[in-house]
């Protein structure tokens, strides 16, 4: 088998404006790529995090489904952002009131510690220390 590792995550969006801008501030990422694909009908934009991650944002034009995001449905369960050590989740924690996300303040788990939020169309997301090395 080859080595890989993730290129990058695409999450559909209501509204690519909104979530780029709340992407942005919630990861201090930046643009690197933007447009529309008219034999899909979507728009896009690709965000780049500071520790290197590549997070495309995607608006379709014919979405199928307003009904809000679900971890129980089959697809996304939630997706995770790594950060080195418990101080890290705490400003993690600081950064999410500044901006007025709701979250679920520091759970201990027993592969790490963790805070779950959720995006403007309720993906859910977490930042997460992982103290179990695989």
């Amino acid at each position: 088998m080859p080595a890989y590792t993730i290129s990058h995550i695409d999450l559909s969006v209501s509204d690519l404006d909104r979530s780029e801008a709340w992407y942005r501030a919630l990861l201090d990422a930046t643009p690197v790529l933007a447009g529309t694909n008219d034999e899909y009908k979507f728009a896009y934009c690709y965000l780049k995090t500071p520790g290197g991650a590549l997070l495309g944002l995607i608006q379709h034009a014919d979405q199928e489904d307003a009904s809000p995001f679900s971890p129980r449905r089959t697809g996304l369960d939630h997706l995770s952002f790594a950060v080195r050590d418990l101080e890290e989740l705490r400003r993690c924690a600081q950064h999410l009131d500044t901006l007025g996300v709701p979250h679920s303040g520091i759970v201990h788990q027993p592969t790490g510690d963790a805070i779950a939020f959720r995006d403007p169309d309720g993906i859910q997301l977490e930042f997460y220390h992982l103290t179990v090395r695989p």
